[in-house]
């Protein structure tokens, strides 16, 4: 079993979660303390997560679990977005960031044994 953060889905969802402090402090007040925190706060749990499932023999509720984290993410950001939180280039950087772990949580998934 690899150590989690030498895991690739580790380190690219702790880049994504360097990547949420950045651009959370950009909001404007009423979204940095309530989305702003529930970014921070999703992205936290699936890096939890990530540790969890590698520390587990059966790993697909976890990886289910990390997975829907990952969507809510996803949600949020969007709404960022169409909030003019975060501009398009932005917003297509993070996108590319969550996609990135996104698929490796599906082929971790996979590989499992779990075709969800």
């Amino acid at each position: 079993m690899a150590n989690y953060n030498e895991l690739p889905v580790y380190k690219a969802t702790y880049d994504l979660l360097l990547e949420m402090f950045r651009f959370t402090k950009e909001f404007a007040k009423e979204y940095k303390y309530t989305v702003g925190e529930s970014l921070k706060k999703e992205t936290i749990e699936l890096i939890t997560l990530i540790y969890r499932a590698n520390s587990r023999t059966d790993k697909q509720e976890t990886l289910q679990t990390a997975r829907e984290h990952i969507e809510v993410i996803r949600l949020l950001i969007r709404l960022m977005k169409d909030l003019h939180q975060i501009n398009v280039k932005k917003f297509v950087f993070i996108n590319q960031q969550v996609e990135n772990v996104s698929k490796q949580l599906a082929g971790w998934q996979n590989h499992s044994g779990d075709k969800r």
